[in-house]
């Protein structure tokens, strides 16, 4: 399901409301999104959850602004200001160069009001109890980074792709301190998970069962094999390992495959287990 995340919501109440709201227990989503922040936001229902690892390492889109000459300690909106700069030299050619210089392959470091876990501790339990700790700057990757015309004296529209785990509002950070200054991220909105754009996400108000996708659509956009033989779809069903000839599978690679039966149903998931065999990761549908 693609869910338009609300402002104002964590990813946690988001999972909370699909649980009442379907009555399901078993709801997961495939990637935290900051509360203040909107957009899309993949979640699943009962079984389905396990298909949520699929989904967690899809590259992200996202859309913001950021506020030149001013940093806060949550490096977004929602924080204080802890620093001030006058900025106002500062032209939209320096920006757009500065966003240059941190796209491609960069090492970013966590925010303390990340979801990253040191020690034991997820970051953001730390900061909320005054607590910042070391962290370890990690690789991420950012595909994109354009700066959009100003919105309005010192505030800048940006759009970026990047990969799983890169922080925006860190982007927003290290762009101003690149510009001799600091800065921070505000409306943040994610706009594509992967294949998933926020076209097709719905409001969480008024959600229902319509608006739930069925299960082969988490691996939207991944290889696919359809299974025609009920034999061969009773063996996927029940979990068996099998040779990668019988499925239908390349030779090389390591997946993973979705293999759906004759009605585009999701049977499991497959994953290289070897030389020329497959093994299920996740299995959704027992055939008799």
């Amino acid at each position: 399901m693609v869910v338009d995340k609300p402002a104002g919501m964590t990813s946690h109440d988001v999972v909370g409301r699909c649980r009442r709201i379907f009555g399901q227990r078993r709801v997961g989503h495939g990637g935290t999104l900051d509360p203040d922040a909107t957009g899309v936001l993949l979640v699943g229902l009962g079984a389905a959850t396990r298909l949520l690892r699929f989904l967690s390492g899809l590259p992200k889109r996202y859309q913001g602004e950021v506020v030149l000459g001013r940093a806060t300690s949550t490096l977004d909106a929602s924080g204080e200001v802890v620093g001030e700069w006058d900025m106002s030299a500062v032209g939209l050619d320096d920006v757009r160069a500065a966003a240059d210089r941190l796209t491609g392959e960069i090492l970013q470091i966590p925010p303390m009001v990340s979801a990253v876990k040191v020690g034991g501790r997820r970051l953001h339990e730390l900061a909320r109890e005054g607590v910042e700790v070391e962290r370890a700057a990690r690789p991420v990757t950012v595909y994109r980074f354009d700066v959009e015309a100003a919105v309005e004296p010192g505030v800048v529209a940006v759009d970026v792709e990047c990969s799983a785990g890169t922080y925006v509002r860190t982007l927003a950070a290290d762009l101003g301190a690149a510009l001799g200054g600091g800065a921070h991220l505000r409306r943040l909105r994610r706009t594509a998970v992967g294949p998933f754009e926020v076209g097709e996400a719905r409001p969480l108000d008024g959600i229902g069962p319509a608006d739930v996708l069925p299960p082969a659509e988490a691996l939207r956009g991944r290889d696919r094999v359809v299974v025609d033989d009920a034999g061969l779809a009773a063996g996927v069903g029940h979990g068996k390992v099998l040779d990668r000839a019988v499925l239908g599978l390349p030779a090389e690679g390591d997946g993973p495959w979705a293999v759906v039966d004759g009605v585009g149903r999701l049977l499991a998931v497959y994953e290289g287990h070897g030389a020329g065999r497959a093994k299920p990761a996740v299995v959704l549908a027992t055939v008799r």
